[in-house]
């Protein structure tokens, strides 16, 4: 899938991309946490924001 930075809000903004160095800084941003704590976390429940959120919340 296209990474189309003009969609706000669509199925892109659901899934965590690894490969985008820009997203691992703004989740990580997002969530508080460093890189390295975000890509265990996808490593652990996937890719899904959603998940990744749970995960790194403790819940």
């Amino acid at each position: 899938m296209t990474d189309d930075k003009s969609q706000t809000g669509g199925q892109d903004r659901k899934r965590i991309s690894l490969e985008q160095d820009y997203e691992v800084r703004d989740w990580a941003e997002k969530f508080g946490v460093s890189a390295d704590e975000l890509r265990a976390s996808v490593g652990r429940v996937g890719n899904m924001a959603e998940d990744v959120e749970r995960d790194l919340s403790g819940g």
